[in-house]
């Protein structure tokens, strides 16, 4: 496909400007022809801000209107699933934001539905876009990290619930689990070579709220219109998952956590040397001729833009000239049966299989 592709936006909340942003810049590629929310006076504004022809507030309506090649979906997690597996039943290939789902069925509906319809679905795994998992991936696949078997991932926020539908489990399908720790989950597979998940055992806790020390210039404040969701997420999240090729990956995640400081990242280890892999600068832990060695490779790191330019812009490339996707339905499928599995866990007290 080398004339410009025709995209549409479905969901215009705040993450919907990382994608168009993007393809605004893609302007001799893209052209932008329609955008779709369920709120007619945000996507009214939405459309004339970016100058889009075309405004919808039902996305079937969008497909069966306008020829589109592409769409990204930009919704609350509750709304990923079934505009999805209607652009693709469309014949329209789909950039769907993580998490995938609200669970696995959900997920797996989807990847099916790109299947029947041979169209791509992309899941917005956003940091497998990184200069620091490029960077990771480099000395891995020369085999400098040798085998690896373990994995700690962190992302922990003292007081930073998003507020809204965020902490809805109506609309969320979950806390910081599913919203933040689903980052570090997907990398941490992803930079592992992607092994099959075995069993989990989570546990979550729940009884902080959010509305904690009002006077801090920390404290969590509710955005305008979020008095109609619950606030029923779990605070924070932990859990282990072991894998078929024996590597082990420990989560922590939270939206609000009694600690000195927000903190995340992601620890690596192999048998020949150990990393962080936490943006710039990234460093890697091994030994040599005899002594402890600690390397910090010379490269630019790529800020919350860069990971969006890049990720969108891999998207236009799959549709438009059949790249292999870096982040396709299955690895979507994968990170829900994951999530799920360490929520079930939480709730009965016993490991899980995954299937």
């Amino acid at each position: 496909m080398s004339e410009k592709i025709r995209v549409g936006i479905i969901g215009t909340g705040n993450i919907s400007g990382c994608h168009i942003s993007v393809y605004e810049q893609l302007a001799s590629r893209v052209d932008v022809v329609a955008c779709c929310d369920i709120d007619e006076q945000k996507v009214k504004n939405y459309a004339a801000s970016h100058k889009i022809p075309h405004w919808y507030t039902d996305y079937n309506e969008m497909l069966d209107k306008e020829q589109l090649d592409a769409v990204s979906v930009t919704t609350w997690n509750a709304a990923h699933c079934a505009p999805t597996i209607a652009a693709l039943d469309h014949g329209v290939n789909v950039l769907c934001e993580k998490p995938m789902a609200m669970n696995r069925f959900q997920a797996m509906e989807m990847e099916a539905a790109a299947k029947r319809n041979n169209k791509l679905l992309q899941i917005g795994f956003v940091r497998r876009y990184g200069a620091d998992a490029e960077m990771f991936k480099r000395f891995a696949d020369a085999g400098d990290f040798g085998d690896i078997y373990f994995a700690k991932a962190t992302y922990l926020r003292r007081s930073g619930c998003p507020g809204g539908w965020f902490a809805d489990l109506d609309y969320s399908g979950g806390g910081p689990l599913i919203d933040l720790g689903v980052h570090v989950m997907d990398l941490a597979r992803y930079l592992a070579g992607c092994p099959k998940p075995v069993t989990a055992y989570g546990r979550t806790f729940r009884g902080l709220g959010n509305n904690r020390a009002a006077a801090s210039a920390m404290a969590w404040k509710a955005p305008e219109g979020s008095s109609k969701f619950k606030c029923d997420v779990e605070d924070f999240a932990t859990g282990m998952i072991t894998f078929d090729n024996g590597f082990t990956l420990s989560v922590e995640a939270s939206f609000n956590l009694n600690i000195k400081n927000d903190r995340g990242g992601l620890q690596m280890f192999g048998t020949k040397a150990g990393a962080m892999v936490d943006g710039a600068p990234f460093e890697i832990y091994t030994q040599k001729n005899g002594v402890f060695v600690n390397l910090s490779p010379d490269f630019r790191g790529s800020d919350f833009n860069e990971i969006f330019r890049r990720e969108v812009t891999h998207f236009v490339d799959c549709v438009q000239n059949g790249t292999p996707c870096r982040a396709p339905a299955e690895d979507g499928v994968m990170l829900m049966k994951m999530i799920d599995a360490l929520y079930e866990s939480a709730r009965t007290g016993k490991s899980v299989d995954i299937d």
